[in-house]
């Protein structure tokens, strides 16, 4: 599954946060080899690496999702 920073602020996440989040699940999937979160328009990561960055589960609200 995947997030955006959309989706984050919808968590009650800020948008400096949200962006700052999504911003460093890009950097661990390229370090982790995934070369093609290297890439400054994609903004939408997999939950797991958000959720390995804020050491939390993350559940998605329906109507996020």
């Amino acid at each position: 599954m995947m997030i955006t920073k959309n989706e984050l602020m919808a968590l009650r996440f800020g948008v400096s946060q949200s962006s700052d989040i999504i911003r460093k699940a890009k950097r661990l999937m390229v370090n982790k080899g995934f070369v093609y979160y290297d890439n400054k328009r994609l903004g939408r990561v997999p939950v797991e690496a958000v959720e390995e960055i804020l050491g939390l589960k993350i559940t998605l609200p329906k109507e996020v999702v």
